[in-house]
């Protein structure tokens, strides 16, 4: 179990450093380090990832870096579309949800690979609302799904999509993880007692309070690190981890 300590404040001294990504290690970590099946650590990474999220987001609220009315056009139809993808759990196999999962880290990854281009754009730009609640949807869906908060994908679409400033898409695509990890943990408490699962609050706790106090012990960390080497390894890695989930599960996908 100490392993999985340790796994637990390196989420959050990951998301220290690099902003977001970090919460990703939480599926993978609760299922290979604490032996939960699947299904039961998807929905407890919600949890965890939803209380480091707020945590990490009321600093912004208090200095007012947080854009209202992008968590409204963004946030709540991520909430809506978490709660549809845990709805929509029920039907998947957990095997598939944890292939999904795979691919998503290798996506991530290519966010954090590729160089970082999001503090250099124009601003102020013209905002398209329908654009963004789509986004909000599609990425609440997926993090119903899989159980990741999604930052890496929320703060390229508030900058980009959004028109926000980087200081205020960071701030804002925590508080929206966090409602959206909130609506999809919530949906989930429903449906485990009929999977025959119950949620394990200690390990939920341990984890988000290992996980915020990593998460302070990595900002701190990263401000001697080149943030580009930085991401760059953290994909690798990802990468890695991803191949691995794929290569574990594979047997399953295959007829036996």
């Amino acid at each position: 179990m100490l392993l999985a300590w340790i796994g637990a404040a390196l989420i959050g001294v990951a998301l220290g450093m690099l902003g977001s990504g970090g919460s990703i290690l939480t599926v993978p970590i609760l299922v290979y380090l604490v032996g939960e099946p699947d299904k039961l650590a998807i929905a407890e990474s919600l949890a965890v990832v939803g209380l480091i999220a707020l945590v990490g987001a009321i600093p912004y609220g208090l200095r007012r870096m947080i854009d209202w009315t992008s968590v409204v056009w963004f946030g709540l139809p991520g909430m809506a579309g978490t709660y549809l993808g845990a709805y929509l759990s029920q039907w998947l196999p957990g095997v598939w949800q944890l292939g999904l999962f795979a691919l998503v880290m290798l996506l991530a990854a290519y966010f954090m690979f590729r160089p970082q281009q999001l503090a250099k754009q124009p601003h102020p730009r013209k905002r398209s609302p329908f654009k963004i609640v789509l986004e909000g949807l599609s990425v609440g869906i997926l993090t119903g799904l899989v159980g990741v908060g999604g930052g890496f994908l929320i703060v390229p679409a508030l900058v980009l999509l959004g028109g926000l400033p980087m200081h205020l898409a960071v701030g804002t695509s925590l508080l929206v993880i966090a409602l959206k990890s909130g609506a999809g943990f919530y949906k989930y408490l429903h449906l485990l007692p009929a999977q025959g699962y119950s949620v394990h609050w200690d390990v939920v706790l341990l984890f988000s309070v290992l996980g915020i106090a990593g998460s302070f012990l990595g900002g701190r960390i990263a401000a001697g690190i080149p943030q580009l080497g930085l991401r760059r390894g953290f994909a690798g890695f990802l990468v890695l981890m991803g191949a691995f989930i794929l290569w574990q599960n594979l047997p399953k996908f295959l007829p036996g």
